[in-house]
């Protein structure tokens, strides 16, 4: 755990990454070296040794395309690959007859073939790879006595396709291993938030909770990372047969990052809310700092045993507790502030308690004070 937060607990942007970060960045993508390796090198041998093409450059090609595809889209776009090379090898093919090849030919080209995409209704990868099949006709001359190039392109499409998803298939991502990883970070994360926050209001500094806020708004990009990690796990999880057996955990564990993200959106007013309080010259009774902190240990518990749950007893019981303690710091002096501090606290510890296995049937029951 201790090396998976060195590697993605707030990973430096590229300008402060050291030798040491960029070689750990390498390293923990030795799958994906591999299959791009196996994959390009299986598609160009298909291609060019049991299919005879002799420019099949495109194979290798689409195999990448595949391959570092985004998150939960591969299925998808090895379909529209191979209906864009199809439809872009065609209209290319027909024009280059009619007009043969130059620059204002492959000017007209261009324009012919997206013109005609766009009418046709494709969207996304399928348009794209149409017109770049148009202008591979239209730019690279084929070898003397070759195949129609038309056919050998649509061919390799498919060959490069069809090995980036073996590949996919034969060397599957760690499902729930590698998210895992993402998601720890963020708890871990989120708790250093609430430790700022409930610092700001033991010193009644309201720049404690600025940096705590600002801290919190520079997690959405892990958040989104770990969201895009989720897709692309559900989805090896349902294609490779390796990895069958983890779909329940990587359903279990995309949800729990929903949860995680509402989470750290709660944590981002809260903290913005003690800062707004601070600055007006209110105070809190000390129940409200006690209870942001039982609020960090409960995340802290929450991360320890993620994944466990006979051990979310005891994170469970810390934020229920943090709730009643910032329920109970109402019956003093309440002011817009302070109201909606409790709030926050109990909207974040509902999020990381419904996370952790509880219903809303129960969340209600457990924090009805």
């Amino acid at each position: 755990m201790a090396a998976d937060r060195r590697i993605l607990n707030l990973l430096p942007t590229t300008a402060e990454m050291t030798l040491k970060d960029r070689v750990t960045a390498v390293t923990v993508r030795w799958r994906t070296l591999v299959r791009l390796a196996a994959a390009t090198s299986a598609a160009y041998a298909i291609s060019t040794h049991l299919l005879g093409h002799e420019q099949a450059f495109f194979a290798p090609i689409a195999a990448v395309i595949v391959l570092l595809a985004g998150a939960g889209l591969r299925q998808r776009l090895l379909v529209e690959l191979i209906v864009g090379v199809a439809l872009g090898v065609l209209i290319g093919e027909l024009l280059i007859l009619a007009i043969g090849r130059g620059a204002w030919q492959l000017g007209l080209v261009v324009v012919l073939t997206a013109a005609i995409v766009h009418f046709s209704g494709l969207q996304g990868l399928a348009r794209t790879q149409a017109v770049n099949s148009a202008v591979l006709l239209a730019t690279v001359i084929p070898a003397a006595g070759a195949d129609n190039p038309a056919v050998t392109r649509f061919l390799d499409a498919l060959v490069g396709g069809l090995c980036g998803v073996a590949m996919i298939l034969l060397l599957p991502r760690n499902a729930t291993r590698d998210l895992a990883v993402e998601v720890r970070p963020l708890l871990v994360q989120l708790q250093r938030v609430l430790h700022g926050v409930a610092e700001a209001l033991k010193q009644g500094d309201p720049a404690h909770a600025d940096e705590a806020l600002e801290l919190a708004r520079g997690l959405q990009g892990q958040v989104n990372t770990a969201l895009n990690t989720a897709a692309n796990v559900a989805e090896v999880a349902s294609m490779s047969p390796v990895r069958w057996r983890q779909r329940r955990e990587v359903a279990e564990y995309a949800a729990v990052l929903g949860d995680i993200d509402n989470a750290i959106r709660d944590a981002r007013v809260l903290a913005r809310r003690v800062g707004t309080l601070l600055r007006l010259g209110e105070s809190c009774a000390e129940q409200t700092q006690r209870s942001i902190e039982l609020l960090a240990d409960g995340v802290h518990l929450f991360e320890v045993g993620l994944g466990n749950s006979a051990a979310q007893a005891d994170a469970q019981a810390e934020l229920v507790e943090a709730v009643r303690l910032a329920m109970t710091a109402l019956a003093g002096e309440m002011t817009v502030n302070t109201a909606a501090v409790a709030a926050q606290i109990r909207s974040l510890a509902a999020d990381v308690l419904f996370a952790s296995g509880m219903s809303r049937d129960e969340l209600d029951v457990q924090l009805d004070f």
